[in-house]
C-alpha cells in the first residue's frame, strides 16, 4: 500500500471523527480505510489509534504521528500546486480558524462571499478561544486579534483598531460604588472569560509610572463564552472587560457603558496570518486576495463605532 495515501486516510479518519466517516469522504470501504490505518500502525511499528465500537481516541504516538502527516501532505500539495503555478484554479477544501465572536459575525459573511465566488472550493470554519498551532492542526489560515509573538508565520495585517474595555450595566453601575481607578474593581462583582484572564486584569502604568496595574479578584462569574459574559454584564450582573466589537451594538443602544476609558491599553492590531509557504495555493491565495480588502473594510467601520462612544 502507498504510505501516502494511508496518510490521506489516517488524517481524514482524524478530520471525520470515525474510519466511516473517512470512507464516506475519500469513496473507500470501512474495511479499505482500518487496512490502511492498520499498514501504517505495522510501518510504524506502535498503535496510532485507540479504537472501539463507538470512539476513535488518538495514542500518544499517534498525536506525533498526526502532526508529521500533516506537515508531509502539506508539503507535498505546496509542491504539487506551485509546480502547477497561475495555472491551478482554486479547489479543495479551505480551513480558516478565528475566534468565536469575530469568526461568527465579521469573518463568516465574506466566508460566505468567497464560496459563492470559489464553487470548486467548500471551507471548514473552525471557531476557537484560543491559538491554534496552524501546521500541526493542519489549518490554512488564521485570523487574530492582537500583538503576534516572533514567528515563521506570514501575517497580513487587516484591522488595527481593537481595544480591550471595562463594561457593565446602567443599572449594575448606579447600584455600586463608583469606578474611579483599576483598583475600585476589586470591591465589584467579575463577569471574565478565560481568554481574558481568571482572576486578574492588567492595566497600562499610572500617569507618572513605568509600572503596569494589576487588579485581582475572585470572579463571581468565570465563563469560556464572550456571548455569556456579555449577557450578563447586559442583564446587570457584573463587570465584564471584552473586546470593542463584542459591545459596540449594546454600548451604542445604550445597555451597556464603558468606565475607566482613562486605563484602556493602545489599539490591538488584527491579522490574517498563515504557515508560510501556505500563500503559493491557489485556494489559499485566493481567500486572502478577496477577505483582506473586505476585512479591512468591516474593521474600518468598527473602528468608526468604537470612536463614535469612545466621543
Amino acid at each position: 500500500m502507498d504510505r501516502i495515501e494511508a496518510m490521506k486516510v489516517f488524517i481524514a479518519a482524524l478530520e471525520e471523527g470515525s474510519l466511516a466517516g473517512a470512507g464516506r469522504r475519500l469513496g473507500r470501504s470501512p474495511a479499505a480505510v482500518s487496512r490502511a490505518i492498520a499498514f501504517l500502525e505495522a510501518h510504524v511499528g506502535a498503535e496510532l489509534l485507540h479504537r472501539t465500537t463507538r470512539t476513535m481516541k488518538l495514542s500518544e504516538t499517534g498525536e506525533r504521528y498526526a502532526a508529521a502527516c500533516r506537515r508531509v501532505l502539506v508539503d507535498l500539495e505546496e509542491a504539487d500546486l506551485s509546480a502547477a503555478g497561475e495555472r491551478a484554479a482554486p479547489r479543495g477544501t479551505l480551513t480558516i480558524t478565528a475566534p468565536p465572536i469575530s469568526g461568527e459575525e465579521i469573518l463568516r459573511p465574506i466566508v460566505d462571499a468567497y464560496l459563492a465566488a470559489f464553487p470548486a472550493v467548500s471551507v471548514n470554519l473552525v471557531l476557537l478561544d484560543r491559538h491554534a498551532n496552524l501546521v500541526e492542526e493542519g489549518i490554512d489560515i488564521a485570523l487574530r486579534v492582537g500583538e503576534l509573538p516572533d514567528s515563521s508565520l506570514v501575517a497580513i495585517r487587516v484591522g488595527g483598531d481593537v481595544k480591550r474595555v471595562i463594561v457593565a450595566s446602567p443599572r449594575y453601575l448606579a447600584e455600586h460604588p463608583r469606578i474611579v481607578e483599576p483598583g475600585d474593581l476589586a470591591r465589584h462583582r467579575i463577569v471574565t472569560t478565560t481568554h481574558f484572564g481568571h482572576d486578574n486584569w492588567v492595566f497600562p502604568p499610572a500617569p507618572g509610572s513605568s509600572i503596569a496595574r494589576s487588579v485581582h479578584f475572585k470572579p463571581r462569574l468565570l465563563v469560556n463564552s464572550v456571548r455569556a459574559a456579555l449577557a450578563s454584564a447586559v442583564d446587570g450582573h457584573g463587570v465584564t472587560r471584552l473586546y470593542t466589537y463584542h459591545v459596540a451594538e449594546r454600548v451604542l443602544d445604550g445597555a451597556l457603558r464603558i468606565v475607566l476609558r482613562d486605563a484602556e491599553f493602545p489599539p490591538l492590531p488584527v491579522h490574517l496570518v498563515l504557515p508560510n509557504g501556505r500563500n503559493l495555493i491557489p485556494k489559499v491565495r485566493a481567500f486572502v486576495d478577496f477577505a483582506a480588502p473586505r476585512l479591512r473594510a468591516e474593521f474600518a467601520r468598527l473602528s468608526a463605532e468604537a470612536s463614535a462612544f469612545h466621543g
